[in-house]
């Protein structure tokens, strides 16, 4: 189904375009788009700036191996990478937040022990309540995440790393701690 075009005349909205463009730039055409023909699906070269922000790159010798991983923040012996870009591990600041809670409760196997153990027991030789006992056994389940953030030359980090078990908080923190050591040192 199409419209009717609308009729021609000094009245029709549709016929009276913008005579400037409040939000145009200096060398840019009116869209804001640069000049040239992106409209095919051309590719932009990534040394062209398009919009956004392009993160400062600094080149990482290739003889440099990397030292640990905090989620997606690799360490060097002299650089940070992470996907906000690359700078110098000295003079950097970090900072980690435990935000994981552990909680203690009844464990799934003394649940489904006990109910075994009171239909055995209770069929067998009538001392369903010994089953009981199972209850008393505990679990402790972690859940959270450990935000660690990263800062230095002008580009800031954050990532979360999932915490499973009170180990990988521990491990989280042994890992910031020795990026600051690097910090301090290099």
């Amino acid at each position: 189904m199409s419209y009717p075009e609308p009729p021609p005349g000094s009245g029709d909205p549709y016929q009276q375009y913008p005579q400037g463009d409040p939000y145009a730039q200096p060398g840019m055409p009116s869209g804001g788009y640069p000049a040239g023909d992106y409209s095919s699906g051309a590719m932009v070269p990534y040394n062209q700036q398009t919009g956004g922000y392009q993160a400062p790159y600094a080149p990482v010798p290739e003889s440099e191996a990397i030292l640990t991983t905090i989620g997606d923040i690799s360490i060097t012996q002299t650089t940070v990478i992470t996907p906000a870009g690359r700078f110098p591990i000295k003079g950097s600041t970090w900072n980690a937040s435990d935000m994981t809670h552990t909680t203690t409760g009844v464990s799934t196997t003394g649940i489904v022990l006990t109910v075994i153990s009171l239909v055995i027991f209770i069929w067998a030789c009538g001392l369903g309540l010994l089953g009981l006992l199972f209850l008393l056994m505990k679990e402790e389940k972690t859940q959270g995440s450990v935000q660690v953030t990263v800062q230095g030359n002008g580009v800031f980090h954050s990532t979360m790393v999932p915490a499973r078990s009170p180990q990988t908080v521990m491990q989280v923190m042994q890992s910031v701690n020795y990026a600051r050591s690097l910090a301090a040192t290099s």
